[in-house]
């Protein structure tokens, strides 16, 4: 009873001092509506970066031989019995797991030569089929054709790989490199088509040929360097890595590798962008507690004649700051509700199909191996959400601490004696 009490006069002059109460609730609510915009607008570019990188790498989950992301060569390989143990992992997998499509690779580094030139290339072979809606290199055609099902001799190269031997489509060059049994060979490829990215690296050296042909030419039958495995949204691949760890650990030599540990460098640029995005919300969180440090205590030095009457009716000193600092959790309470729901409202509201910012770059940028989109479509994360809430909710109460502590400590007596 004496509680509903303590809390009833904390509403009261919440309600009574209505300007300052929305002045405080203001600074809150913008403050949040800010965090969640920005917050859903970062994991939306994180989520576009990861999704573009992934499509052309080794998926967001990869599953390899234990030493292949460290030599990346083809004696560390996947064998035929170890393929077909994976893909019978991968298809056993829960459809709730978000699992959209898997592609087997076998790669291996190699030289492109013409009469024009010889030059450094990353050979993947791969499945056509499932390929052409794995990397959606297709989207990247400049000229000619993906590989279909039916090719032998076909290659998929990029732009500036063929301008450097002389290459148009129809023409045919030699690729050369070590076969599974450490000779080398080459073999005769014919261009189908070509692709140009934002990503150098990629348009001057890597080469798609038929997963078949080059299995043939390395002698390495039925086997692949990499099994690459798409999950939607990203957040569940560390699920599918523990699921699949799980169904192969009986087999030694087969590793589950996630986005993470199998393409670093984009790790490294995702957490050092997060961490750009949290020196900013602690600076936003810093105005926010100051903003209502600032309001609760000089609501408090500008009450103390009520205060004293309080103290005199028979409050304790303790339950007159209990009233201060509940006055302070139901503004931030408040204030937390209109501010999520002002954040979402704009998000949503006009940017739900993307913020453009094809103004401020070019509409073919990379960073770290993956394409920039200049259109970023927000993303609603409910753990960022829940921690930004939670975060407003500890830095109102933190702020309003020190208030309370300032109002248990007056004086009766003295406190009555002028209106302050």
């Amino acid at each position: 009873m004496r509680a509903f009490v303590l809390l009833r006069l904390a509403a009261r002059s919440v309600g009574r001092n209505a300007r300052r109460s929305i002045l405080t609730a203001a600074a809150m609510v913008i403050g949040l509506a800010l965090l969640i915009f920005s917050r859903a607008l970062s994991d939306g570019g994180h989520e576009q970066w990861i999704e573009s990188a992934v499509r052309m790498g080794s998926g967001h989950v990869a599953i390899q031989a234990p030493r292949y992301l460290e030599t990346g060569k083809i004696e560390h390989r996947l064998e035929r019995d170890q393929l077909g143990r994976a893909v019978e992992a991968i298809e056993a997998l829960d459809p709730e797991l978000g699992v959209v499509a898997w592609a087997p690779r076998l790669s291996v580094s190699g030289l492109a030569s013409s009469a024009a030139s010889a030059l450094p290339v990353r050979v993947e072979g791969v499945d056509p089929e499932r390929e052409a809606t794995f990397s959606q290199f297709e989207g990247e055609l400049r000229d000619g054709r993906y590989l279909e099902p039916d090719d032998g001799l076909h290659a998929f190269v990029g732009v500036e790989l063929a301008r450097r031997l002389d290459l148009e489509v129809g023409n045919r060059f030699v690729l050369t490199a070590q076969t599974a049994s450490g000779e080398v060979e080459g073999q005769l490829v014919r261009v189908a088509g070509t692709f140009r990215t934002a990503v150098s690296e990629l348009d001057e050296g890597l080469i798609h040929v038929p997963i078949e042909t080059v299995r043939a030419w390395l002698g390495a039958t039925g086997s692949a360097t990499t099994v690459a495995i798409l999950v939607d949204p990203s957040m569940r691949t560390d699920e599918v890595v523990d699921a699949l760890s799980v169904s192969l650990e009986s087999d030694p030599d087969i590793r589950v590798l996630g986005w993470r540990e199998s393409t670093p460098d984009l790790d490294s640029a995702v957490r050092i962008d997060d961490y750009g995005d949290y020196i900013f919300h602690i600076i936003l969180f810093a105005i926010i507690a100051l903003a209502i440090l600032n309001a609760v205590l000089i609501s408090v030095l500008g009450r103390r004649r009520e205060f004293g009457i309080l103290r005199a009716m028979g409050l304790t000193g303790f339950e007159t700051g209990v009233v201060v600092f509940v006055e302070g959790l139901l503004l931030t309470a408040a204030s937390g509700v209109v501010g999520m729901v002002l954040g979402f409202a704009i998000t949503w509201g006009f940017f739900r199909d993307g913020l453009d910012f094809s103004g401020l770059m070019s509409s073919e940028m990379s960073f770290s191996g993956s394409i920039i989109d200049p259109v970023i479509v927000p993303f609603f994360q409910l753990r960022q959400v829940l921690v930004s809430v939670y975060f407003i909710l500890v830095i109102g109460s933190l702020a309003s601490l020190y208030p309370a502590l300032r109002a248990s400590r007056l004086d009766p007596a003295d406190a009555m004696k002028f209106e302050q």
